[in-house]
């Protein structure tokens, strides 16, 4: 028997035990290795809904994860058992115009893993065993843990983010927030040559770990006075999802500067996944190191704990739970 959790509402997660289901032709039963607790997923859990996506149906969330292949179906080429594997949480239709003319990452139908975006939702990866289309598996065969690869899915946002931003090499960049996907922009933006990154949260802690990863200088915003941060950016990146702090962006950058928005705004809560195949690569040769940012594992039966913890950014950058 497998455990899955489901979130059937507001603080409401239950759990129930299904037989793992049998792969077809393409399919490949994963075992959890570990998966990341997003705030799309904590928005779930305590909210019951993400922006506009509302729980009509128990849903499993969990869209950060890495696992462990147990079974194969019959015309699998890509991966065999035994071997771990990052997983892409984005599933493109394959049949639709963009699909067809290989811009799968633009599908009319995607479907996107843990999202009540569309009814009936697509369920997540917050359980011990479920299937996946072989083509959303990369196999790794490096010597990096499960943990490590589940950062795979959000480094790739960080990676998208900054490639919009455009060059930076020799520039001088702001990231707001300090959270998982800050961070890890702060990681992105140190490997495309920024000359000076410069982090603003609203809490001590987050800036903390930015600065453990790369920022050169961290800002509290609740103790600087706006006029502090005007034009100090050549480029900045809002990673806090959070109207505030697109508005410190928009005082912080020079004129004919750029700004990427990479954190989910509230009246909207939508999540854009990028292609996760360079992030894969930067995690196995540790170019990049996301250990500093995984603050605890917790197994899967204790989901609601890891939730709490998860919630509380005073203790906390990325919880992940564990099969």
């Amino acid at each position: 028997m497998s455990l899955t959790c489901h979130i059937h509402a507001s603080e409401d997660l239950r759990f129930t035990e299904v037989e793992p289901a049998t792969p077809g032709a393409h399919d490949v039963l994963v075992r959890l290795g570990a998966a990341g607790i997003c705030g799309s997923d904590l928005h779930y859990y305590f909210h019951g809904k993400v922006g506009a996506f509302v729980i009509k149906e128990p849903l499993t969330p969990g869209h950060e994860a890495s696992g462990i292949v147990e079974a194969v179906g019959s015309a699998v080429t890509r991966v065999a058992p035994g071997m771990k594997v990052a997983i892409n949480p984005s599933h493109a239709c394959g049949q639709c115009d963009y699909c067809r003319a290989g811009r799968d990452n633009l599908c009319r139908n995607m479907r996107f893993l843990g999202s009540a975006s569309v009814f009936p939702h697509v369920q997540g990866m917050f359980r011990q065993h479920f299937l996946m289309h072989e083509r959303q598996l990369t196999p790794v065969d490096a010597d990096i843990s499960l943990g490590e690869l589940a950062f795979a899915e959000p480094l790739s946002v960080a990676l998208h983010g900054v490639n919009r931003a455009g060059e930076l090499l020799g520039k001088t960049v702001l990231v707001t927030g300090g959270g998982t996907i800050g961070s890890l922009t702060v990681m992105a933006a140190r490997l495309a040559g920024a000359a000076r990154i410069i982090v603003c949260d609203i809490a001590q802690r987050p800036l903390e770990v930015a600065a453990t990863v790369g920022a050169d200088h961290t800002i509290l915003t609740t103790q600087v006075p706006a006029a502090e941060l005007q034009d100090i950016a050549d480029v900045s990146l809002e990673a806090a999802g959070s109207a505030a702090a697109l508005g410190t962006c928009l005082t912080a950058t020079r004129r004919g500067g750029r700004i990427v928005q990479v954190g989910t705004l509230p009246a909207e809560g939508l999540h854009f996944p990028a292609n996760s195949d360079w992030a894969v690569q930067y995690l196995t040769t540790r170019r990049l190191d996301v250990r500093p940012l995984l603050s605890a594992q917790l197994p899967l039966a204790q989901a609601v704990q890891a939730f709490q913890l998860a919630a509380d950014k005073s203790r906390s950058t990325k919880v992940q739970l564990t099969g």
